[in-house]
Parts: structure tokens; sequence; C-alpha cells
């Protein structure tokens, strides 16, 4: 049913995050962050390059997924995600679309909790840098 429906990804998550405001809202939670890498024969897909996957284990082409989950002591859930899309991405046949422009790992994802200026925990691996509040 899900592939015979139209439907808008980012509405989708939406409506998760009034979800998780109204159900798992916690001065408490955590932000978690990390990313996997997409295994990519070609080079038409926007983001294709070689680059580290931790998904292989090595540098390979693909393209590399990032993910933001927000957890508290009653529940856990993804919340937002973004495609990484590095300096170098090759040809103009894997342009991204109109909206996206290359981000920095570290600054990929902007959380709702950023945006409400909201000070949360986050952690992710040392790909991520981070195990400090946001702010």
């Amino acid at each position: 049913m899900l592939n015979r429906i139209e439907w808008d990804a980012d509405e989708v998550l939406d409506d998760v995050r009034a979800y998780v405001v109204e159900h798992l809202g916690d001065r408490d939670a955590v932000l978690i962050v990390d990313d996997t890498g997409f295994l990519k024969k070609g080079v038409r897909s926007a983001g294709v390059q070689r680059q580290y996957s931790g998904t292989a284990g090595c540098t390979e082409n693909c393209q590399i997924g990032v993910f933001l989950a927000y957890a508290t002591g009653r529940g856990r859930t993804l919340i937002d995600r973004r495609l990484y899309l590095p300096t170098s991405r090759g040809r103009p046949a894997a342009e991204p679309p109109d909206g996206m422009a290359e981000r920095r790992k570290p600054r990929v994802l902007t959380s709702p909790a950023d945006q409400e200026g909201r000070r949360r925990a986050r952690v992710g691996d040392r790909v991520w840098r981070i195990a400090e509040p946001l702010g």
C-alpha cells in the first residue's frame, strides 16, 4: 500500500515530531545523530562518491544518509533525516534537487530542538564529534 499512495515524507516527519512533543516530550530527552551508507554502483544519485561508509567498513562508492533520533525514558523515534552532500559530488547528472545544498556532516541536521531554542543533550559517534548540549 505505501508504494501506491502519494505522500510527502516531510509532512509525515512533521506529524511524527508533533506526536513526539505531545507523547514523549521530556526535559531530559537525548538527541542521537548517526549516519549510514547506502552503497551505490552508479553516479546518477545525488551525493554519490567514494567516501567512508561505516556500513561497508571502508571507502566505497556510496551515499550517506544522516538520521536524528529522539530518546526518552518513555520511548524513542526517528525525527529527521537528510542526505549528506559532499563538496565534490561528481557529475552534473548527480546534482541534487533544487533547494538542497552542500552541507558538512555536523551541520546536516538542524533539529526541531534547535529551531525551538531548547537545550537537549545530543550524542553521536567519533565522526560527529559531539557529546554536549545543543545551543
